[in-house]
Parts: C-alpha cells; sequence; structure tokens
C-alpha cells in the first residue's frame, strides 16, 4: 500500500497528468459532437439533392456507436499513453527513480503500480466518457442521422465496455515501452508512429502486406472495438482482443526483466 500511495501522490501532484486528463474529455466529447454534426448535414445535403430531383453522388454518413466514441478509443487513448509513459520517463529524465528504487528495492512491483494505478484511471475515465460521447453524438446528429446509435447488440454493447479494456492495455503497454527506452520523445513518437503510421503502412506492400496486417497489435484492438479497416482476421472479435492481451504481456515481460537487470 506504501507503493501505491506513493505513486498516487506522484499522478495527483503533477500538472501533466491533469493537462493529460482535460485533453482526454475534450477530444472525446468535441469529436463526438463533430460526428454528430458531420452525419446530420451529410444526411440533409443528401435528402436535398434528392428533394431537387437529382441522383445523390454519395451515401449519407450514419455513424454506429463505434464511430461515436471513436474520439475516446482513437486521441484519447493515445493522450492517455503519452500520460503513462510520462509517468516513466519523466522519473529517469530528473533521477527520481533511483530514489524510487532506493525506497522500494523490488523494482517490479514499482512497475506494475504504475501500471495498475494509471490504468484503472484510464479505464474509468474512458467508461465515463465512451457514455458521454454516446449520448453526445445522439444529440447532435438527431433521430434520423443518428438511427444507428443505439446501444443494443452485442457489438454496440462492446464498442462501450470495450474501450475500457483497450485504455487498460493501452497504459501498460505504454509504461512497458517507457522502461524500456527511458527517453519521453522517443517513447512518446513510437507510441504515437506505431498505430497512426507504421501500422497503416503495411497495406502498401501488396500481398506480404496482408499477409502480416492481421497479425499487427493495434488493428486486432480495433478489430475488437468494432472498427471496420477491411483486414481479413483469422480470428473473431474476442480472438483478437487475446492477441493484443498477449502482444502486451511479453512486452511488460520484458520491461519487468529489464528493470531489474539495468542501473537505474
Amino acid at each position: 500500500m506504501g507503493v501505491v500511495n506513493a505513486e498516487r501522490i506522484k499522478l495527483t501532484s503533477t500538472r501533466s497528468p491533469w493537462w493529460c486528463t482535460v485533453a482526454i474529455i475534450a477530444l472525446g466529447l468535441g469529436l463526438a459532437a463533430v460526428i454528430g454534426l458531420t452525419s446530420k448535414a451529410s444526411l440533409n445535403q443528401f435528402n436535398d439533392q434528392i428533394a431537387e430531383g437529382d441522383k445523390p453522388d454519395f451515401e449519407p454518413f450514419l455513424p454506429t456507436l463505434a464511430d461515436a466514441v471513436g474520439g475516446v478509443s482513437g486521441f484519447g487513448v493515445l493522450v492517455l499513453m503519452i500520460m503513462a509513459a510520462l509517468a516513466v520517463t519523466s522519473e529517469y529524465r530528473f533521477g527520481i527513480i533511483r530514489t524510487t528504487f532506493q525506497a522500494v528495492p523490488k523494482r517490479d512491483s514499482v512497475l506494475i503500480t504504475k501500471a495498475g494505478l494509471i490504468g484503472v484511471f484510464g479505464a474509468l475515465l474512458t467508461f465515463v466518457l465512451t457514455f458521454g460521447a454516446y449520448a453526445i453524438a445522439k444529440a447532435t446528429a438527431g433521430s434520423a442521422a443518428g438511427a444507428a446509435l443505439k446501444l443494443s447488440g452485442s457489438e454496440a454493447w462492446r464498442a462501450i465496455y470495450g474501450v475500457p479494456i483497450y485504455a487498460f492495455l493501452c497504459v501498460v503497454l505504454a509504461v512497458s515501452v517507457g522502461t524500456l527506452l527511458r527517453q519521453s520523445a522517443g517513447a512518446i513518437a513510437l507510441l504515437l508512429l506505431w498505430p497512426l503510421l507504421i501500422e497503416s503502412l503495411f497495406g502498401l506492400f501488396g500481398k506480404f502486406g496482408e499477409t502480416i496486417q492481421p497479425f499487427l497489435p493495434f488493428a486486432n484492438a480495433n478489430h475488437f472495438l468494432g472498427a471496420p479497416q477491411g483486414i481479413d482476421f483469422h480470428w473473431g472479435p474476442w480472438g483478437s482482443l487475446a492477441y493484443f492481451v498477449a502482444f502486451v504481456a511479453v512486452i511488460f515481460g520484458s520491461a519487468l526483466f529489464m528493470v531489474n537487470r539495468r542501473d537505474a
């Protein structure tokens, strides 16, 4: 409990976690409003063309629940990963990690506590924000454009409870990457470029890329969340979750091994 209290004080007494939390809330709810307004405008334009006797050259954007919470599961979780990585790399940067390991010689307990504490916080925050994003997207889209925004069916509910599960795992991954790299810029760059750029580049490599894509970790996480990607996975959504859990466990295990082998 002493380790938990120490990590709680670190988390609540510094500015970056508070600013990151504000950014997560703003991105999650703000993008939900943008999605709702965009879908409403798209449907209105579609109906206007039909009323004028023209044949619409596009399909209206009718968001699903996975689209509505995309700001939380996408940019919100990315900011959460930055916060988790900084919780480790900042201590290495300012030399506080030496004091921490002197107070707690069992180093792996420090990492487990950091990942668990920030992970639970991130899971609770994103769980609340998913309902907020759903409500905002539903309200801004209107009854017609928001017809697909319903809390019914297994896919819709998975888009809700899947986000906090994904957020928790991403925090564990970010703490692991921060521990392995020990440098804020490198850890943040890797955590941002990995899901946003690196994995998308495999689609440019033809057959080789198509073979690799079903085994990419963040692609599997998005498959679990219900995001359409055009990838032919070898398993269902829950298989993708198990794959992502195994991937995170390997990286976290490597971080625990290295933190006990290297000097602080």
